[in-house]
C-alpha cells in the first residue's frame, strides 16, 4: 500500500482541463450505474462534532478500465479552531478495483477543495448566463479553503470574468481578491462589504461560506432574474425561495440530497429537477429564468480524482510504499 500526504497529492493533481473531465465523469457516472452509498455518520463529541464515511465505486462499461474503488473518511470539530488544527480532516482509502486489496491512503484535504471546485466549474461552464458585449460578473461568497480551490477553476471555465469576493473576514476577502487579479482568466478582482452587495450585481453566484447556525440568509431580491448560483455549502446562503423561484434547480446527487433533507437541512426546499449529470446526459439547453445547482459533495468524486491522482503520483515516484503488514 502507498501513502500519499497533501504535498504529494497536491503535485500529483492533474491539469484544469483534466479536473474538469474527472468532475464530468463522476457526475455523469451517478447516471451510468456509479454506486455512492448514503453518508454514514456518527457524532463522536458532540452536536457540534461529526464523523462520517463516503464510500463509492465506479465500474466502467468497458471492463475494468477506468474503475475506482474507494472510501472518503471525514471529520469535523470546531473545537480544534481553539487548538490550532484543522477543523475539517480526511483521508481517502483506495482499493484495487480487480481484487478489492487496499493500494493507497491518501490526505483527502486537497482532493476536496479541487474536486469540489471543479463540480462547480461544470455548473458554470454549461449554464451561466451568456452576456453579449460584456464581461460575466462571478461573485464569491466565502474566501476559506473552498473560496481559494475556487478561483484557479473559475479563471479556467469563465476566462476574461469580474469576480467579487466577500468573507465576514475582511482580511481573507482582500487576500484571495489580490489572489484572484494575478490568476490567469481572472479580468479583475474586488472586495464587497457585504454579501448582498456581492451578490446582487452578479451573472454567477458561489455561495462557499463556513457553515454555522444562520441559515438561508439570501433571497430572490438579491440575485438578477437568471443568475446561475451555485451552492457549495448546503443552505447557508441559498433559501427555499431562490429553490422555489428557480427553473431548474439541479443536485450532484439526488439520495444525498434527500437524506439531507431528512436530516432537517434544505428545510421548505422543493425536489430537485434532476442531477447535474442528467442534465449534462440530456443535452438540454441552459432555461432561462434563474438555475440553482446545489453540490454537497459526493464519495464518487474524491473516488475518481483520488484515481487519478494515485496513477499520477505513481508515475511520478511519489508518496511512500508503506510496509506490507
Amino acid at each position: 500500500m502507498w501513502y500519499l500526504d497533501a504535498r504529494a497529492v497536491a503535485e500529483a493533481m492533474p491539469p484544469l482541463d483534466d479536473q474538469v473531465l474527472l468532475a464530468e465523469r463522476a457526475l455523469l457516472a451517478v447516471e451510468d450505474g456509479g454506486q455512492v452509498a448514503g453518508k454514514v455518520s456518527v457524532h463522536p463529541r458532540a452536536e457540534s462534532a461529526i464523523a462520517y464515511a463516503m464510500p463509492a465505486s465506479l465500474q466502467s462499461s468497458a471492463g475494468q478500465t477506468d474503475s475506482a474503488l474507494g472510501i472518503k473518511w471525514v471529520t469535523i470539530f470546531p473545537g480544534n479552531s481553539d487548538l490550532g488544527l484543522p477543523t475539517v480532516n480526511s483521508v481517502i482509502v483506495l482499493n484495487d478495483p480487480r481484487t478489492l486489496v487496499p493500494i493507497a491512503l491518501m490526505d483527502g484535504s486537497v482532493i476536496t477543495g479541487v474536486r469540489t471546485a471543479a463540480v462547480s466549474g461544470v455548473a458554470v461552464a454549461r449554464l451561466a448566463p451568456v452576456r453579449a458585449g460584456r464581461a460575466l460578473k462571478i461573485a464569491l461568497v466565502g474566501a476559506g479553503v473552498q473560496g481559494r480551490s475556487h478561483v484557479p477553476m473559475l479563471g479556467h471555465v469563465a476566462p476574461g470574468h469580474v469576480l467579487t469576493v466577500y468573507d465576514r473576514h475582511p482580511d481573507r476577502a482582500e487576500e484571495l481578491a489580490a489572489a484572484a487579479r494575478d490568476t490567469r482568466g481572472i479580468a479583475g478582482a474586488s472586495v464587497a462589504p457585504t454579501a448582498r452587495r456581492a451578490i446582487e450585481d452578479a451573472d454567477v453566484v458561489i455561495t462557499a461560506a463556513s457553515f454555522g447556525p444562520t441559515r438561508q440568509v439570501m433571497t430572490d431580491r438579491w440575485l438578477r432574474p437568471d443568475a446561475l448560483v451555485v451552492s457549495v455549502d448546503y443552505e447557508m446562503y441559498a433559501s427555499k425561495e431562490v429553490a422555489r423561484g428557480a427553473n431548474l434547480f439541479l443536485v450532484d446527487e439526488l439520495q444525498g440530497f434527500s437524506n439531507s433533507k431528512a436530516e432537517g437541512r434544505f428545510e421548505g426546499f422543493p425536489d430537485a429537477t434532476r442531477t447535474l449529470g442528467g442534465f449534462m446526459r440530456s443535452k438540454d439547453r441552459r432555461p432561462s429564468g434563474r438555475v440553482l445547482v446545489t453540490h454537497l459533495g459526493m464519495g464518487l468524486t474524491d473516488v475518481v480524482f483520488a484515481a487519478a491522482v494515485f496513477d499520477r503520483a505513481r508515475a511520478q515516484g511519489l508518496g511512500l510504499e508503506l510496509p506490507p503488514s
